[in-house]
């Protein structure tokens, strides 16, 4: 059966639209919850999403510096971002991770975002609750903020891991649209050769932010190759720390149905806007 929208779709299955949460915002396949993940995540149905995107709090809100716009400024972004010891971390990383691998169907899989103030422990995390790695990339940052410090390399990249729920599931992976795409943006993808595990990305630019922004904020062109390289154009996908909403609009751009969960209402309030200001 052909669900002609998510809200519909999760009505019929019994979701969390007629349940405990109600959507912050809906619009023809698109839904945005303002909630904790968990708590969205509890009700969804099990073996439901295709794709998921994650980027979870990387715990760097540590009192240091970084360079922003040119001057110094916090690396400070809320209490969110805190770390809370090792242990404490690693649990809050089990157990979303945990909770997304019940909603996602067998060929499913998940992309993680992250420093390495995180990612090792998703990484970690992700093969302790039994899904498979696929991939791991680097995604570069042509235009990253220096070090002003001084005493360590400039952090100029991100990694990102992509991993399928059962390791004898057939995975979606569009090899030839993305051997054959056009990638402009990327300075190291060559046409019509195979797309390599290092992606040259520029951070969003003024125009991805002329509404607001979010700390962790990832450019449009970051999310739609995601989007292309692992779903189809049926494909329901879901992204449980939708920050700015830049998934869903990277989904709206390409034509899939998206699901975000986003704790902070201000974050809802720019999703909805960027979503609205977008082109039909």
């Amino acid at each position: 059966m052909i669900f002609h929208s998510v809200e519909k779709y999760f009505i019929m299955t019994g979701g969390l639209v007629m349940g405990s949460v109600s959507p912050y915002y809906s619009s023809e396949n698109f839904v945005l919850y303002n909630a904790d993940c968990l708590e969205v995540l509890a009700g969804m149905p099990e073996n439901t999403i295709d794709m998921i995107f994650a980027d979870p709090p990387y715990m760097l809100s540590n009192d240091g510096f970084t360079c922003r716009n040119g001057r110094m400024a916090t690396v400070n972004k809320g209490k969110w971002d805190t770390s809370k010891g090792l242990e404490e971390d690693m649990a809050f990383h089990d157990t979303w991770i945990s909770a997304c691998r019940r909603v996602l169907k067998p060929e499913g899989t998940i992309w993680i975002s992250g420093t390495y103030h995180s990612i090792y422990l998703c990484g970690y995390l992700l093969q302790k609750n039994n899904f498979h790695i696929l991939n791991d990339i680097a995604w570069f940052k042509p235009n990253a903020a220096p070090n002003l410090s001084c005493r360590f390399f400039t952090a100029s990249h991100e990694t990102l891991l992509w991993a399928r729920k059962e390791r004898d599931s057939k995975h979606i992976f569009n090899y030839a649209e993305l051997k054959n795409g056009l990638f402009p943006e990327d300075k190291l993808k060559n046409e019509n050769t195979q797309m390599r595990s290092v992606w040259s990305i520029p951070t969003p630019a003024k125009q991805e932010k002329k509404l607001g922004k979010h700390p962790t904020q990832k450019p449009v062109n970051l999310l739609t190759r995601i989007i292309i390289a692992s779903t189809n154009q049926d494909s329901i996908i879901l992204d449980p720390f939708n920050g700015a909403g830049t998934t869903g609009v990277a989904c709206g751009i390409l034509g899939r149905r998206y699901i975000g969960i986003e704790i902070d209402a201000a974050f809802c309030e720019l999703t909805k806007k960027r979503l609205q200001d977008a082109p039909e």
